[in-house]
């Protein structure tokens, strides 16, 4: 599997969705993120494993909890798959202009 796809399918759940942009603002806890989601904490931690399956966040041990933040190389390969669509449009766009010049 393309590992934007891994992305795009890890992102489409509205609850990872919701837990992704939450670590984004700042490093968080599973029982931080369990506060403030409407679902179970085995269940944020199972989203996590998910999200971090996909290279989107990154754990690290703090005593016994693990804080979880946005990795930082994770969105490069996703970026990198909707810049081409940039890339053709800014071209289909320059197309258009020097048409346009040439009328």
């Amino acid at each position: 599997m393309a590992y934007h796809l891994k992305i795009l399918q890890a992102l489409a759940d509205d609850t990872r969705r919701d837990l992704f942009e939450k670590i984004a603002a700042r490093p968080q806890t599973v029982a931080d993120l369990a506060r403030v989601v409407p679902v179970s904490q085995p269940a944020v931690s199972q989203h996590l494993k998910v999200l971090k399956a996909a290279g989107l966040v990154a754990d690290r041990a703090e005593g016994r909890r693990r804080i979880y933040a946005i990795d930082p190389n994770g969105l490069g390969p996703l970026r990198a798959w909707l810049d081409q669509f940039w890339d053709q449009q800014l071209a289909a766009f320059q197309r258009a202009v020097e048409e346009g010049d040439e009328r």
